[in-house]
């Protein structure tokens, strides 16, 4: 008999074996296997007692916490969708998604209430509004809250070999980078098998601790919900970014793992207050999200003591696409073991990558071609939601067209170069934004970059810096475009720079550029316009 492929079996295996080993640690809780497991059964049996029918969308509004943690399991036992919202967007924002998506439940923290109050008259298909922590703070809210739920209600435990591994178990939103968001439909076998070809791919450890340092309202956090899960391992959740927050649970809960967008790993290795920490616990710290540089990470393994290098992944792929540590036959000295792992990297087990031009077929393997990166896995998303003409053109061929611009070289390394919508045509020559911030940011002075085209009687369009310094630091624009020119062809660097106090992101630290560029192509849509620009001179 054919068992289906479910992530509920994760949670099931890791009861059954690990029953008294620490799942959970969240603020002053922690929770074992076991009783994560009942906790998980409990909100199954809570949501089928309010009501919720096989298929529908069950939405929290919450930071990292042992609650959305249980809700990754506890949704997809009633036989529900879990639709993990991003804290940071705006109430318009929210009220597009919870409408887009049909949910008709929502989970929501305290310090989200006053947000949700201002748009809830907009989202009439939410019939019931239940407070995460603490007890319900308005009359418009469940009488009950979430831990009330779970102890009054019956365990619900479902019947695994009546699950279709082919129906939606996760629902998430694009970070609206570009457009409307779009809704990503992950499987029960999307799921679990990403799962399985991150374990390979990492070789990580039975009982691993990893810090949840990635909200799960991305992709599951980059897929940690699951894996570590399956592992037996220990969710060590944290609700915000903070420094010494992060040092301070290394320290005290043995931290193995973690994974960071390349700020917050700027962050840590600046961070006065590192020192008096005991870091020895850290294996492995993997930056993704946006382009790093080698000089990142050499720092992070300088001054954090542990393997770092590179990853890479898109909501559409479960998330996990490349890594980029050194493969074995390969060897890299000195600094070409930095800019190996500052790469995009390498395929995952169970992932196929390709290159591809205009007409997907594929480039050259030289390091050296452009092309888009398309890719097919077993994490591959189901579609678009309620969108099937934009989930054709994603998946046509049956390949997924990531929009990312990269080379790959002999070794199958993968190379971002930009996004589709961010390569700054100039005189007819493509000139890469990420080549740009990673120039720059290797200025002392420079904490943070984003550079987009601006609009230029001659070229078309050429490039522009916006630039956020670090405290204390001094620098000038003559200073920041001579330091570019000394290591890139001049017509690609920044015509000027801008220092800005910050930098619009995502929730998931990406720079918004389509906010920039609104605002410098004075006022007009994210997409620029198309130039006649004359072909540069060599």
């Amino acid at each position: 008999m054919n068992i289906p492929l479910t992530p509920l079996r994760f949670l099931r295996y890791a009861e059954q074996q690990y029953p008294r080993r620490t799942a959970v640690v969240c603020n002053q809780e922690s929770f074992t296997y076991a009783q994560f497991a009942d906790r998980a059964r409990r909100l199954a049996g809570a949501l089928r007692q309010a009501g919720v029918q096989p298929g529908d969308r069950v939405a929290f509004l919450s930071t990292n916490c042992h609650r959305l943690l249980e809700a990754y399991y506890g949704v997809l036992e009633a036989g529900a969708v879990l639709l993990p919202l991003n804290i940071r967007l705006a109430a318009s924002e929210l009220s597009y998604i919870l409408n887009d998506s049909g949910a008709t439940i929502l989970f929501v923290e305290k310090q989200f209430l006053a947000l949700v109050e201002s748009f809830r008259k907009d989202i009439p298909e939410v019939r019931t509004f239940c407070q995460l922590d603490g007890a319900p703070e308005a009359a418009w809210l469940s009488p009950r809250s979430y831990e009330a739920l779970l102890q009054e209600a019956t365990p619900y435990r479902a019947d695994i070999t009546s699950i279709d591994e082919n129906s939606l178990a996760e629902l998430f939103y694009t970070s609206g980078t570009s457009a409307n968001p779009k809704g990503v439909m992950l499987t029960h076998r999307n799921i679990y098998l990403h799962a399985l070809n991150v374990c390979l791919g990492f070789n990580i450890e039975n009982g691993a601790v990893e810090l949840h340092t990635i909200p799960l309202f991305h992709a599951n956090g980059w897929g940690v919900a699951h894996f570590l899960t399956l592992l037996g391992g220990k969710h060590v959740m944290m609700q915000r970014f903070e420094t010494k927050e992060i040092f301070r649970l290394i320290e005290k809960e043995g931290v193995h793992s973690f994974s960071l967008v390349p700020i917050m790993a700027t962050a840590l290795v600046n961070c006065p207050e590192r020192p008096n920490y005991n870091l020895s616990s850290l294996r492995r710290i993997v930056i993704g999200g946006a382009a790093s540089s080698p000089t990142l990470i050499r720092k992070v393994e300088e001054k954090l003591g542990c393997e770092c290098f590179s990853g890479y992944g898109l909501t559409e792929t479960s998330p996990s696409l490349s890594i980029s540590p050194m493969k074995s036959g390969l060897h890299w000295d000195g600094e070409q073991r930095y800019v190996g792992q500052s790469m995009t990297g390498y395929a995952f087990p169970g992932v196929e990558i390709r290159v591809v031009d205009a007409n997907d077929n594929d480039v050259p393997r030289d390091g050296q071609t452009m092309g888009e990166i398309i890719a097919r896995s077993d994490g591959v998303m189901e579609g678009y939601w309620r969108q099937p003409d934009a989930s054709a053109e994603a998946l046509r061929g049956g390949w997924f067209h990531t929009g990312d611009m990269a080379t790959l070289n002999e070794e199958g390394y993968l190379l971002i170069v930009d996004r589709k919508n961010d390569i700054i045509v100039s005189g007819g020559e493509n000139i890469s934004s990420l080549e740009l911030e990673k120039a720059i940011l290797a200025h002392p002075a420079v904490l943070e970059a984003g550079v987009i085209p601006v609009p230029d009687e001659k070229w078309g369009e050429v490039p522009k810096a916006l630039v956020v310094l670090k405290p204390n630091a001094v620098a000038t624009e003559p200073e920041l475009i001579e330091f570019c020119r000394l290591h890139l062809a001049h017509y690609k660097c920044p015509r000027s720079f801008e220092f800005v106090v910050s930098l619009p992101k995502t929730g998931t630290g990406k720079i918004l550029k389509k906010d920039l560029r609104k605002k410098y192509w004075h006022g007009r849509d994210t997409m620029r316009p198309d130039f006649a620009a004359p072909k540069r001179g060599n």
